[in-house]
């Protein structure tokens, strides 16, 4: 069953509230401008502003976050180099040359996949996505099965990519705002050296042809780093992004826009109020003890439990002492389990926010219980 234990009813009694910031309103427009919008700061698991979230939507071009996150994957994988090259294909250029966004690549060139990423993640390339995809798959059909399993595992389970760039293909492909926070997430977290290298240039420049970034806060917005714009004339005007600060990084999705400067001014101004109208504490170091669960079967009776990483809450100004916090896990835990392995929840309430749940960690591996060690545990349990 399903069990819960209270750690804190305040956490303003082990954190001392600080001076905040001054708490500003939020800066949306109106639900008929700005249909779907999603902020949340992943460092913290929190949701700072939903609308929508789970609408699915046609993503256009950014489905090609999903393209550069399943080559990243490939690359730690070993089964595809930024150095190698590829040749544009007669069939892929004719399909693709000029359609759209591109890098311009001629039939028979040559491209290193460095330079296929950059443009992709850049310039939004949709011949460079596609040439990627059947150059290193074989077809693109065996490409966009990876892409799904990846959207499988990271637990996109409102997603589906029919195409690798986006281009309208009868609403095949679909996606929501709370989807593309678990990629964006992902992405970052699990390729940090490659996104700091491909995504969030201010352009690129390939055949002679000098391009630029379309992203509405690379350079406006402090921190910001990326990471892609989405536009067709079935989706509207679309963005997902993100803006690192001081630890913290924010993660916004606007979606279903009819104008650009709304998507601009909407995605910016999320951005600024999310690192503006709310006090950050840090609750727990990286490693932290913050209770124990029970464990059944198991050379222990208990586990004590571990945070992942630092653990950070979000909290409107003036509202620290209103946040608790709890330890959720279906238990007894069965054993065995090792050190390290998940096997708990840290759910954190604010008032009226949705709750974020952060993962707990054994701190020790617990072995199954020998036979006598079985016989004690079941007889201590009856005075507990």
């Amino acid at each position: 069953m399903k069990r819960s234990l209270a750690v804190l009813v305040a956490v303003g009694l082990v954190v001392a509230a600080q001076t905040g910031r001054a708490q500003t309103p939020a800066p949306v427009p109106a639900q008929t401008e700005l249909p779907i919008a999603l902020l949340v700061d992943v460092t913290s698991g929190q949701v700072l502003y939903s609308r929508n979230a789970e609408r699915r939507f046609v993503p256009a071009s950014i489905t090609k976050v999903m393209t550069l996150f399943h080559a990243f994957e490939l690359i730690e994988e070993g089964t595809l180099d930024p150095r190698q090259t590829l040749v544009m294909s007669d069939e892929v250029w004719e399909a693709w040359n000029g359609e759209g966004s591109t890098m311009s690549i001629n039939a028979g060139d040559s491209v290193a996949v460095d330079d296929l990423l950059t443009g992709i993640a850049n310039i939004s390339a949709n011949d460079g996505s596609v040439m990627l995809a059947e150059g290193q798959a074989g077809s693109v059909g065996a490409w966009l099965d990876g892409m799904n399993q990846r959207a499988r595992s990271l637990g996109m389970v409102n997603s589906h990519f029919g195409t690798p760039n986006g281009w309208p293909d009868e609403g095949r492909t679909f996606t929501t705002a709370s989807d593309l926070v678990k990629l964006a997430q992902a992405l970052v977290r699990r390729h940090p050296q490659k996104y700091a290298r491909y995504v969030g240039r201010p352009g690129f420049r390939y055949n002679d042809i000098e391009q630029f970034n379309r992203d509405p806060m690379i350079g406006r917005v402090p921190g910001a780093d990326g990471i892609k714009t989405g536009y067709t004339n079935e989706s509207g005007l679309g963005y997902v992004g993100s803006a690192k600060r001081d630890g913290q990084r924010l993660v916004v999705v606007v979606a279903g826009i009819s104008r650009g400067s709304i998507r601009a001014r909407a995605a910016r101004d999320l951005i600024e109020w999310g690192f503006g109208a709310f006090e950050r504490e840090r609750l727990f170091a990286q490693g932290e003890i913050v209770g124990n669960a029970r464990v059944q079967g198991g050379s222990s009776r208990t586990v004590a439990l571990m945070t992942e990483r630092n653990v950070f809450v979000n909290v409107p100004s003036g509202r620290l002492s209103d946040v608790s916090l709890r330890i959720e896990y279906d238990g007894p835990l069965r054993a065995p389990f090792t050190s390290g392995d998940r096997v708990a929840t840290l759910a954190i309430e604010v008032p009226g926010m949705e709750p974020a749940r952060l993962p707990l960690l054994a701190a020790e591996s617990v072995e199954t219980a020998g036979f006598f060690t079985r016989i004690y545990n079941g007889i201590a349990g009856w005075f507990s």
